[in-house]
């Protein structure tokens, strides 16, 4: 009787034991989920060039402003943001206006800021050709649709792919990179691997962000004497930068402060931009219309 007497409170004291382990590990837990640390993911604007030192620059502009550590991490591909900020892995994000729509379906991401291109908080889609091709516009290329091979950039991007694939679809040659009445497409993952294959004369022609173009001629990554432009999209709203859905409004201001500040010419350049503009949901009602019509996100 007293060894099971004995056991009982042995037993007992290990379940108290646990229990306060648990409760006290319960802070630390919340401390790694919320701490003081703000880490914010980035589309790479293009695969060519570094943008070590600019992302650098803009981690001690924001850790000033947010008197926090600020973490930017550059991520490979488009996709990877959106399921970093669904999964609570970032705080921020950088995303083009596509993957911005796919987030704030998936996980409640909120549009805060977005860059200035020449004044302006908004680029187009083009459709680039070399020079030496026959065409000057859309109308001209597409008679002859079944001898070119077309280039779209990365399959997320809504300048390199989303918004021409539109404008394809509605003219009845493109259904899909297996459905189509060109003589081939491909999708090259970016959009100075497009402008590149198009001056190379890899592919025909191509789609691609007019202000990342501009970009890569004015860096001479390009030569903008090489190519033509025989189709541009209607305005699109600038890539945005927005939070993570429980973003305190403290922090949401200091961050559209420290963006709005920003005058550093190696961070403005590393995004193509002159400055930063406050942005909001409703700037990419567009975009998010787009996303539906192709069947990317639901109603």
């Amino acid at each position: 009787m007293k060894k099971l007497l004995l056991f009982a409170a042995i037993f007992s004291m290990m379940l108290l034991t646990a229990c306060g382990g648990m409760e006290s590990e319960e802070p630390t837990e919340n401390k790694d989920k919320t701490g003081e640390s703000f880490t914010i993911g980035v589309i790479p604007a293009q695969t060519e060039g570094s943008m070590e030192d600019a992302m650098e620059k803009l981690q001690s502009v924001l850790s000033k402003k947010l008197d926090r550590d600020v973490a930017v991490e550059v991520y490979p591909d488009y996709n990877g943001v959106v399921e970093a900020m669904n999964y609570d892995k970032i705080d921020m994000a950088y995303f083009g206006p596509l993957t911005y729509v796919v987030a704030h379906e998936k996980s409640g991401a909120k549009a805060i800021i977005t860059q200035l291109i020449d004044g302006e908080p908004f680029y187009y889609s083009y459709i680039i050709t070399h020079k030496d091709s026959p065409w000057t516009s859309l109308d001209e290329m597409l008679k002859n649709s079944g001898e070119v091979d077309f280039a779209f950039g990365d399959i997320n991007s809504t300048s390199g792919s989303l918004i021409p694939s539109i404008e394809l679809k509605d003219r009845e040659v493109y259904e899909s990179e297996d459905t189509h009445s060109f003589k081939s497409v491909r999708f090259t993952g970016s959009h100075d691997a497009t402008a590149l294959a198009v001056q190379n004369k890899q592919v025909d022609a191509g789609a691609i962000d007019s202000a990342i173009y501009n970009q890569l001629v004015e860096s001479g990554k390009v030569d903008g004497d090489q190519i033509k432009t025989i189709w541009q999209s209607e305005e699109l709203f600038q890539y945005p930068w927005a939070v993570h859905k429980d973003t305190d409004e403290e922090t949401i201001t200091a961050l559209k402060e420290a963006f709005l500040s920003i005058e550093d010419t190696e961070i403005l350049d590393a995004f193509g931009a002159n400055g930063f503009t406050e942005a909001s949901n409703e700037d990419y009602e567009s975009i998010r219309q787009a996303a539906l019509k192709e069947g990317i996100i639901k109603e």
